[in-house]
């Protein structure tokens, strides 16, 4: 048979490859070798789902004041958050940060108000440069109930070295310590002061000693959304100031039936009075001038002596107590009977006349004092008047004072 015979040259190259294969050694298309794809940051709003998580979820409704409130990113960081808060009508923007990993976002304030409606607007990018948003909406608790403080003195007014700032709260408070840490009384210059609590509706700051003359006295009234009791929050939020004048203390004694009046440490004058009779006697003790009125009414049925008296104008009274202690002008009674008798049914009286005369004894203290001077009544035979009896707390040590405190002593 004939064959088909290769040249000799093509036969020595299939030779070669056979042997080349044989080595195991086959050469190898050559290779296009490209450098990594770059992640280039994109707008494209896709990235991995619930990137953002805003707590409270969106639409949640009755969130409370101490439920948490925050932003974050399981991945990437945030760009940037908004959130507004509407209440009362009122849009406001809440303040807060991003923190510095760019994971999370805390809102400034502590709290969370309530009443309200909050909107949040988040912007973030996931690890490969997606850009995400988030809207999320919720809206807080409405109490039910409401309370409110009244406050003494006046704001703005100039009071005396001795003036204790009370609080009367509209509704009981169970939750001391909540309602007396948002109450902040502070002087400048500054000075040691604390709250004592005389049951569940009032609370009064003092200092350790009585004010320093001149002092700027500044109460930040931190209420609003305070938990005070189930269901029961507080509404204010408010900074108010009152100034301290000069330094006034008057001791009356009833032994005497006088009242020496020292201003600055000096004796500025001694007048005669009259005080209690035996078995209405004055109160002993320190107490503090807590109202002004030229003319006020005075009736027994008031205070539980009947019908004993009741006087349409009595001139320069000032009180003493809740409980009815005046420091007034009086008229009806003999002149002698000033710096010789004690005659009334517990108040302190001072010489005056029915028609506005202005030279009278009664006419010159009334003039010469404040609201927050301190007055003291010795050798009375009375008990010492109660701490919580008008402003009374001057009667309490210092010790005694700090025991009432919700917060405890350091």
């Amino acid at each position: 048979m004939t064959g088909f015979a290769l040249p000799r040259a093509l036969r020595g190259l299939c030779a070669l490859a056979a042997l080349a294969t044989l080595c195991g050694c086959a050469a190898e298309a050559p290779r296009t070798v490209r450098p990594p794809a770059k992640v280039v940051p994109s707008d494209d709003p896709r990235p991995v789902a619930g990137l953002i998580r805003v707590t409270p979820r969106d639409g949640t409704r009755n969130v409370r004041a101490a439920d948490r409130f925050e932003v974050r990113v399981r991945q990437g960081r945030l760009e940037r958050v908004r959130a507004v808060r509407v209440r009362d009508g009122v849009r406001r923007p809440v303040a807060g940060r991003i923190a510095p990993d760019g994971r999370s976002w805390r809102p400034s304030g502590r709290r969370i108000a309530l009443a309200a409606r909050y909107t949040v607007d988040a912007v973030a990018r996931d690890a490969a440069g997606h850009r995400a948003t988030e809207h999320a909406e919720f809206r807080t608790y409405v109490p039910a109930h409401r309370f409110v403080a009244v406050l003494t003195p006046t704001p703005g007014a100039t009071v005396g070295t001795g003036m204790i700032v009370s609080f009367g709260f509209s509704r009981p408070v169970t939750d001391r310590a909540a309602v007396e840490r948002a109450i902040r009384v502070t002087a400048r210059p500054g000075t040691e002061v604390a709250g004592h609590w005389f049951g569940p509706s009032r609370l009064d700051f003092r200092p350790r000693h009585r004010w320093t003359p001149g002092s700027l006295v500044t109460v930040d009234l931190r209420l609003r959304d305070v938990r005070a009791a189930p269901g029961v929050y507080g509404l204010q939020r408010r900074t108010v100031t009152f100034g301290v004048g000069r330094d006034q203390v008057s001791t009356v004694d009833a032994a005497t039936h006088t009242m020496r009046v020292v201003r600055a440490g000096r004796p500025l004058r001694t007048v005669p009075v009259t005080t209690g009779a035996p078995g209405t006697e004055t109160y002993t003790g320190r107490m503090v001038i807590s109202e002004k009125w030229p003319v006020t009414r005075m009736n027994g049925d008031t205070v539980g002596f009947g019908g004993a008296y009741d006087i349409k104008d009595v001139p320069h009274a000032m009180r003493l107590t809740a409980t009815g202690t005046f420091l007034h002008g009086n008229y009806w009674l003999p002149p002698e009977a000033f710096g010789s008798r004690n005659l009334s049914h517990g108040c302190i009286g001072l010489r005056d006349a029915e028609h506005g005369d202005t030279t009278t004894p009664a006419a010159w203290f009334y003039g010469a004092s404040l609201v927050g001077d301190t007055v003291e009544v010795i050798n009375s035979g009375r008990r010492p008047v109660l701490p919580d009896n008008g402003l009374g707390g001057w009667n309490l040590t210092w010790d005694q004072w700090l025991a009432g405190s919700a917060l405890g002593v350091d």
